[in-house]
């Protein structure tokens, strides 16, 4: 009996360890998904923020009738945008603070202005802060979709009934008048 013994001892270990690492891998998918939502969170925060400095810029008078009005209906638009139009939504007021603030002008006339100067800086910060907030959450879902591709995921159902990861693609390209104040 001792060599049966021995043998069940043996495949009782392979099988908790085996356990343990998936246990720790369905932990680290648990771990992955949250910092997922943290970013989804930190990249939704920055989208309203620009979105509510443009529609604040906008609605101040400062800009022509033609740049408010541009400006306004793409922040509104941004603001308004269910989550399946979210993407086209961002990438159109991006491309309204381009068309806007595509002449250096522009953005001295709003730095003139009361208040402007403040109202600038934190345009330019939003604007800078889109970007990275993008980009730390594509990561964290690049990372999420690497390790949902092995096999033992897959297999043994590690993720659960948790949606696969989708990126968020826009336009972020910052104005150029904005982006070489920030830097």
């Amino acid at each position: 009996m001792p060599p049966v013994t021995a043998t069940l001892i043996w495949t009782l270990v392979v099988l908790v360890a085996i356990g343990l690492y998936l246990s720790w891998t369905a932990g680290r998918l648990d771990r992955l998904h949250a910092r997922i939502d943290a970013a989804r969170a930190a990249l939704d925060a920055q989208l309203v923020r620009r979105a509510s400095v443009a529609q604040e810029l906008a609605t101040s008078k400062v800009l022509d009738p033609a740049a408010s009005i541009v400006l306004y209906e793409a922040a509104h638009a941004a603001r308004q945008a269910e989550e399946e139009q979210r993407e086209v939504a961002e990438s159109e007021l991006s491309q309204a603070l381009r068309a806007v603030f595509a002449d250096a002008r522009q953005l001295d006339v709003v730095r003139e202005a009361p208040g402007g100067d403040a109202a600038a800086r934190e345009l330019t910060e939003a604007v800078r802060r889109v970007p990275m907030a993008r980009r730390f959450h594509n990561d964290a879902v690049g990372a999420v979709r690497r390790l949902r591709q092995h096999r033992k995921v897959r297999w043994f159902r590690l993720a659960g009934h948790a949606p696969f990861p989708m990126a968020f693609e826009m336009d972020d390209e910052p104005p150029p008048t904005l982006a070489d104040r920030a830097a």
